[in-house]
């Protein structure tokens, strides 16, 4: 399957909300253990990444409407009932054409990423 041959709700969901590998990964394991409670170290550790990339990631998920923080734990909740459409429609993508969404994902400037994010503004 080529990049193009993917939804455009999942490539319009990825060039929106995922910026990379860990992400997606992570936002996908939460969805397959709904309930399941997650901090930063138990998802760095089920990913192999560094405890301050899993920080990272799920502030980059939380900020997006992807999972929700309670008491310093995150679990998978989409802020709408589209977005957890999109959500399992990535998934079932993802488990089929993982070599396309990958390219896609790793296509993401990421230097233009980070420079927009900083504009971003922060929710207090």
């Amino acid at each position: 399957m080529s990049d193009e041959a993917l939804s455009g709700d999942v490539r319009d969901f990825l060039a929106k909300h995922i910026d990379s590998i860990a992400q997606l990964e992570a936002l996908l394991l939460m969805k397959e253990n709904p309930n399941t409670l997650w901090d930063a170290r138990a998802l760095a550790k089920r990913l192999y990444i560094s405890d301050r990339d899993a920080s990272e990631v799920l502030s980059h998920m939380e900020g997006h409407g992807l999972i929700a923080r309670s008491e310093g734990t995150f679990r998978f909740a989409p802020t709408s009932e589209e977005l957890r459409r999109v959500i399992d429609l990535t998934h079932e993508h993802y488990r089929r054409h993982l070599i396309p969404i990958t390219n896609i994902v790793h296509a993401k400037p990421r230097r233009i990423r980070q420079f927009a994010n900083a504009f971003k503004l922060k929710k207090e």
